[in-house]
């Protein structure tokens, strides 16, 4: 899990990038804007989102999962490992969570 929260921590970069894009493209016109939209709305631009969503999330609850040990918890072996598989659990909740909440408004 170590690797996978400086995984997620790189890859939020490129995502940071794609919204400044977009913030770009919203700068410069409503063409520019349109065509940013369309490429986001696309299937591949959205599989892209939900992964960034999922990124983002992830490396949050990693986030939560090394304050947990800075309050000097969850060292055990066994807590360890819970603390990594929940926060894969929790992070692909969350996720799922906010895709739903945005699909359905």
């Amino acid at each position: 899990m170590s690797i996978a929260h400086r995984a997620t921590g790189v890859a939020l970069y490129g995502g940071t990038l794609l919204i400044a894009l977009w913030l770009i493209a919203a700068a410069s016109g409503p063409a520019a804007y349109e065509t940013a939209q369309a490429v986001a709305g696309s299937l591949l631009g959205r599989l892209v989102l939900f992964g960034y969503t999922f990124v983002l999330l992830h490396h949050m609850v990693g986030g939560v999962r090394h304050f947990v040990w800075d309050l000097g918890h969850g060292y055990s072996p066994q807590a360890r490992m819970n603390l990594a598989k929940y926060s894969v659990v929790v992070s692909g909740g969350l996720t799922l969570l906010v895709w739903i909440v945005a699909l359905t408004r």
